[in-house]
């Protein structure tokens, strides 16, 4: 059976699944086969494994930092929230139903059968599992029923490390005030504390190590320097949803382009390959008023409640914003549950996102959109029909759109790999300039987005460029990520805490 490690956190956001990337790669380049593991993940962050599955962005960043193909047994149990009550919840990567937070809490106990045989059918196959909790591993009205953090450590004899995040403050009471909530069985399971995010000079925080350190009797196993130049996809929303940053300052020579904050977005991380190119702007706006002039493209993301989106569209009013950008000239690409929206209508006859029976759409393509039961969940190839380039991607989605006019065409023809019956997929209209489609990934395809962004640099006047980077390009930041961690970490100590 595998040694396994689990990288807690004193709260949400705090670094564990960054933690948890960063030794899948350190223990991969070391020589040992190496396996994520999230018992419970909540994101609307998600992709299609192997198996056709679903699971968690962040199990699937980690599965390739350690070299090994995604599995539905490193996220066994996902949860997509649609409300702020209520979640889809996905079992070995197949929906198992929807439920109120309150249902859920009750059906926890039945989960940890699940989660143990997924844990034990990885633990058989590799040698080392990097595990990652779940929130705070001590919110002690949830502690009883606990299928991810430290009452899981225990079955599976897991070393545990405790994530804090000293950008937000508070370091000593997260660090100190965890460690103290925690039973004498479950200290046991603590080999150390990981600070992450730290900024300035270490020498000057060298008294708070030793404070803490006699405080909670843990070593303190790694103080790691925030970084902004190491790029690894983010585990979910909540990164797009609470960034205070200011916008990036458009221009006349840079791609610009605005991508939809709305309130259920999903899969957000179509968009993040975008960033990464020399002379493309991307901001992800909430308010209508932030949609300046100077944007070249609109994107409606994916989302997971796609009627209350669209209700809060024209509440908003952001229907009137995108209907007059588009009118102007601007560029309109939905994708997903954006792809939904563009169209006329989204009927939800059974409930299962909302419970709205149907609303309005934007208005913008011919298409209609009725929500099932039945989840579509599966990868794809194929062929961009407008600029001929080939696509690669997966689909995440519970609605089948149909054409309801003729007017336009078929944005790609599409199927699965393996599989030569080939459907057509999304639609695109006036002159290209408003395209939907379900392809999530469409982007990391490096001939359709090279293509796609030449088309808006002649718009411009831009200088065309030559994109050759694809989804390879995030090995080399997992190497990056995995030397920034072994810098900082003490990982000769940690490798005795796991006893390899």
């Amino acid at each position: 059976m595998a040694k396994a490690v689990m990288f807690l956190g004193t709260g949400s956001d705090v670094g564990k699944s960054i933690a948890a990337t960063a030794f899948c790669r350190i223990f991969k380049r070391m020589g040992y086969t190496v396996a994520p593991f999230k018992a419970q993940n909540m994101s609307n962050n998600s992709f299609v494994t192997v198996e056709g599955g679903e699971i968690g962005r962040a199990q699937v960043v980690q599965a390739e930092a350690a070299g090994v193909l995604p599995s539905v047994h490193m996220n066994p149990v996902l949860l997509k929230p649609s409300s702020n009550l209520g979640s889809q919840v996905i079992l070995r990567g197949k929906v198992f139903g929807q439920m109120e937070a309150i249902n859920y809490h009750e059906f926890k106990p039945r989960l940890k059968k699940i989660v143990l045989e997924s844990f034990n059918t990885l633990a058989r196959d590799y040698d080392i599992i990097v595990m990652e909790g779940a929130g705070s591993c001590c919110e002690m009205n949830l502690k009883q029923n606990d299928v991810v953090n430290l009452p899981l450590a225990q079955q599976v004899g897991a070393s545990c490390l405790l994530v804090a995040d000293i950008d937000r403050g508070g370091v000593f009471a997260q660090l100190i005030g965890s460690f103290k909530l925690m039973s004498r069985k479950e200290r046991a399971l603590i080999s150390g504390f990981l600070i992450n995010k730290f900024r300035g000079d270490p020498q000057l925080f060298e008294s708070g190590i030793d404070y803490i350190e006699k405080k909670a009797g843990r070593p303190v196993l790694g103080l790691i320097p925030f970084f902004n130049d190491i790029f690894i996809d983010s585990e979910d929303s909540v990164v797009i949803q609470e960034d205070k940053r200011k916008l990036n300052p458009i221009k006349e020579n840079t791609v610009n382009i605005a991508v939809l904050k709305l309130p259920s977005i999903s899969n957000f991380t179509d968009l993040e390959i975008l960033t990464h190119e020399p002379d493309v702007v991307v901001n992800f706006l909430f308010l209508p008023r932030e949609m300046v002039n100077g944007y070249d493209l609109l994107v409606l993301p994916g989302t997971k409640n796609v009627a209350e989106d669209a209700l809060w569209l024209e509440r908003t009013g952001w229907k009137k914003t995108i209907k007059e950008f588009i009118k102007k000239g601007g560029r309109c690409l939905g994708i997903c549950g954006g792809y939904q929206l563009l169209g006329m209508r989204i009927k939800d006859p059974l409930g299962v996102e909302s419970n709205r029976k149907e609303v309005r759409g934007l208005g913008l393509l011919p298409v209609e959109t009725v929500l099932a039961e039945k989840k579509i969940v599966r990868k794809v190839t194929g062929t961009c029909l407008i600029n001929r380039t080939r696509v690669i991607g997966y689909e995440i989605h519970m609605g089948q759109s149909t054409i309801i006019r003729r007017l336009g065409k078929p944005f790609l023809r599409i199927h699965e790999p393996g599989n030569t019956r080939s459907w057509e997929d999304g639609w695109s209209l006036e002159g290209d300039s408003i395209v939907g489609t379900y392809v999530h990934g469409i982007f990391d395809s490096p001939g359709f987005r090279g293509n796609f962004l030449n088309n808006l640099r002649n718009t411009k006047g831009l200088k065309q460029r030559v994109t050759r980077h694809g989804q390879l390009a995030r090995f080399h930041q997992y190497d990056r990520l995995a030397d920034h961690f072994e810098t900082y970490c003490d990982l000769e100590q940690i490798i005795k805490c796991i006893q390899l």
